[in-house]
């Protein structure tokens, strides 16, 4: 019989998760995370070869007789590492470099939901940096500004620019996570796009921006395993994503994340498949780019029904730490399906319970931030059996578990309901310790306060 090694692409909390759940499967023998960290070390088996070095993950996967590489990370999908990999005769689960410009240009994310009519904000795209800032200005002067290309003084962008005078930037490319800042003001929005266009610090990501109308309402986030002709969607969740309690701060990551969601109903669910994930999965096949893998759409539940903020080409971190505790079926068996343009022919089943991830974040993080802080407490928070910790940011030195990372744990539980599965992972927090660690406190809690009329 084939061997059924697994090859994972990443080393975040979201590979963590993955591990965890295909070491559950009968049917996997060996696993293997490239690069990995402390935690995945505990249950497969690291590699020293970093998620962008295509050659040399196309090398193992041949010596070690990978029989199924899952791709984690969004950069090799940009990079194009299931095209190098199918061209070598190796099976890879995640979209093509094509399908994954989804994730890896907004602007083309942008552009193919409205040629597929995808509610979305209002939006404009720049690679000149005067233009870009001639635009701004115009903006805060209450002048007619260009929408989708054409002059519309009757544009969503514009109404609002005639009350809140917030506006949203965004690096075209791949900044992780980082790359969307909410301006409150002229000289925010001036000053942001010359961090991004001017001073690069998202590097060539920024090269081109979208600047769009500000939405408002709660977010959620919506995961479709996809087949390139089929699609399941997993349960609603809750990413967190300013660093601080209340949404304050600058974007990171994320920060938290619940599942399922109870406030989205069943009518929410359905718009999301006929309005937002069918269409741009057909415009993807259009393009010449079916989509295979792990379909993520961030979504706002606006006054207008569900609206996309951005598209993601793979699992959430930490999303995938809280679905990863609610799938019930056989993880390997939907990739395989996935891979084999069979996931109509199976059911996924999920538990009946609540789930919740708490990241525990290094000091300073998302801005610059201290390495090597040792990590107490693990074992001491995992005495709870529905407590499980997993790691992102951290490595092994001296034979001890250390910080490596911005985000360095997710704290993990499941219960019968939202509030005491929060109530359990806020217990074993206490547990742990590292130097300058910091977690928001109110993760979940504006869902728990959040009825919305829809």
């Amino acid at each position: 019989m084939e061997q059924k090694n697994i090859l994972i692409i990443g080393g975040g909390g979201r590979e963590h998760a993955l591990a965890w759940k295909l070491k559950q499967s009968p049917k996997v023998d060996n696993i293997f995370v490239a690069p990995g960290n402390s935690g995945t070390e505990n249950i497969a088996e690291n590699v020293n070869i970093l998620a962008t070095d295509i050659t040399a993950l196309a090398s193992f996967a041949k010596q070690n007789n990978i029989y199924l590489t899952v791709v984690g990370q969004d950069d090799p999908l940009a990079l194009g590492i299931v095209d190098e990999f199918k061209k070598q005769e190796l099976r890879i689960w995640g979209p093509t470099q094509a399908a994954a410009q989804i994730e890896s240009s907004k602007v083309f994310a942008k552009q193919l939901m409205k040629e597929m009519d995808v509610p979305t904000a209002a939006f404009e795209t720049f690679t000149n940096y005067e233009q870009a800032q001639q635009y701004i200005k115009d903006y805060y002067a209450k002048r007619s500004v260009p929408i989708y290309g054409r002059l519309d003084t009757q544009t969503p962008m514009n109404r609002h620019a005639t009350g809140s005078k917030k506006i949203v930037i965004k690096a075209s490319g791949l900044a992780l996570g980082k790359g969307v800042i909410i301006c409150s003001n002229q000289e925010e929005a001036e000053d942001t796009l010359k961090q991004i266009m001017s001073d690069k610090i998202f590097g060539d990501s920024g090269n081109e921006v979208v600047i769009e109308e500000f939405m408002e309402g709660p977010e959620f986030s919506i995961h479709a395993f996809c087949d390139g002709a089929n699609y399941k969607l997993l349960p609603p969740a809750q990413d967190h994503k300013p660093i601080f309690d209340g949404n304050l701060g600058p974007n990171t990551g994320g920060m938290g994340t619940i599942a399922p969601l109870p406030w989205v109903t069943e009518e929410i669910m359905s718009e999301v498949k006929t309005r937002i994930v069918e269409p741009i999965l057909e415009g993807l096949k259009k393009h010449g780019a079916p989509f295979v893998g792990l379909l993520y759409p961030g979504l706002m539940l606006t006054k207008d029904g569900p609206k996309v903020i951005e598209f993601n080409a793979r699992f959430g971190d930490p999303e995938t730490q809280s679905l990863m505790r609610l799938l019930k079926t056989d993880l390997f068996d939907i990739l395989e399906a996935s891979v084999d343009g069979s996931l109509n022919k199976i059911e996924i089943e999920y538990h009946n319970h609540s789930a919740c991830c708490i990241v525990l974040a290094s000091g300073g993080y998302p801005e610059k931030y201290k390495k090597g802080k040792e990590i107490f407490g693990i074992d001491e928070a995992e005495k709870n059996s529905d407590v499980l910790v997993f790691h992102a940011g951290s490595t092994i030195k001296d034979g001890k578990a250390v910080t490596n990372g911005g985000r360095v744990l997710g704290v993990t539980a499941t219960g019968p309901d939202l509030e005491t599965t929060l109530n359990k992972a806020y217990t074993a927090i206490h547990h742990i310790n590292f130097e300058g660690m910091q977690y928001r406190k109110d993760i979940g809690k504006s869902t728990m306060d959040f009825s919305p009329k829809y």
